[in-house]
């Protein structure tokens, strides 16, 4: 089993290079086939609509890289704000305070359930689900309002958002379908934007894992950093296709060792309240306006 497991592990990888080339501006959603892993469970108690039009009228805007591999949104020289490149992640600017997220939705799983009860940011809807992947976007009735269920998108188009943050990955790292996840990543894009068209869209990075802690407590085998962040390239990539915000955080709560620090989290995998403070500050550092993303357009009010 050992070796079978690396041996896929290994495909996986590869085709994930592959897909960096791109992928289909409507992509089928799907199926969730093959072998799916167990959820991970929290520690704690329709059509697709079209890309905005870049600023340049090409596939992705250009700007210029920083050291942190972000970027610099200043034209040099010009004083003029340079056009954002989808390709980077979001730079890091002066902090908003919690009231930025006040028109802002959160889905995800139970990462981001457990961020928003006590990362302290006081506001923001939690869309969340524990055991959530982003193959049962569409299907998963996960949501009970005035006595009728949703799915997360059911429940996300109930009003409009000004921001929409993104962070689904880590129940997936079982199913062992790259193509599959970044098809899925793709189509949730649109469906969000679908349902969300004035509002700015922020794929989050995945936060790395401890795998000796997951031992440690029984967790599944199949949560590794190493096929984490073969997913983190995968969003990333759908990211700038799609021209919507990626958020790197996964640099930002990196040890020595390339894991999650032990004492980040009791379980390997769920963040404990002082790192899920440091995910809010990254997050309140790492902001853009929707006419910095899609110059002329109508953004949220």
């Amino acid at each position: 089993m050992y070796f079978e497991h690396k041996r896929r592990l290994l495909a996986g990888i590869l085709l994930s290079a592959a897909l960096l080339s791109g992928c289909t501006s409507k992509p089928p959603a799907p199926e969730g086939s093959g072998s799916a892993g167990a959820d991970v469970s929290a520690p704690v108690g329709s059509g697709s609509a079209s890309v905005p039009t870049p600023p340049d009228g090409g596939s992705s805007a250009s700007g210029s890289g920083t050291a942190d591999g972000s970027q610099d949104l200043e034209a040099s020289g010009s004083g003029e704000a340079a056009a954002y490149d989808f390709s980077q992640p979001a730079p890091e600017r002066e902090a908003v305070d919690n009231s930025y997220f006040e028109d802002a939705a959160f889905v995800g799983d139970s990462r981001t359930d457990g961020f928003m009860i006590y990362s302290g940011i006081g506001c923001g809807e939690n869309l969340t689900s524990n055991g959530l992947s982003i193959f049962k976007l569409e299907e998963k009735k996960a949501l009970t309002i005035d006595g009728q269920k949703y799915t997360l998108l059911e429940a996300l188009a109930l009003k409009q958002y000004g921001k929409v943050y993104l962070s689904l990955g880590v129940n997936e790292l079982g199913y062992y379908d790259d193509q599959g996840f970044y098809d899925a990543y793709c189509k949730a894009i649109d469906d969000i934007r679908a349902c969300q068209p004035n509002a700015v869209i922020y794929i989050q990075g995945l936060i790395p894992l401890n795998e000796d802690v997951i031992a440690q407590s029984g967790g599944p085998s199949y949560l590794t950093n190493e096929h984490l962040l073969v997913y983190n390239d995968l969003m990333r990539k759908a990211a700038e296709e799609k021209q919507v915000v990626f958020l790197d955080l996964n640099p930002e709560f990196t040890g020595a060792d390339g894991k999650l620090p032990a004492d980040a989290s009791k379980d390997g995998v769920h963040l404990r309240k002082a790192y899920c403070e440091k995910w809010l500050d990254y997050l309140k550092t790492h902001t853009v306006d929707y006419e910095t993303l899609y110059p002329g357009q109508e953004g949220a009010v």
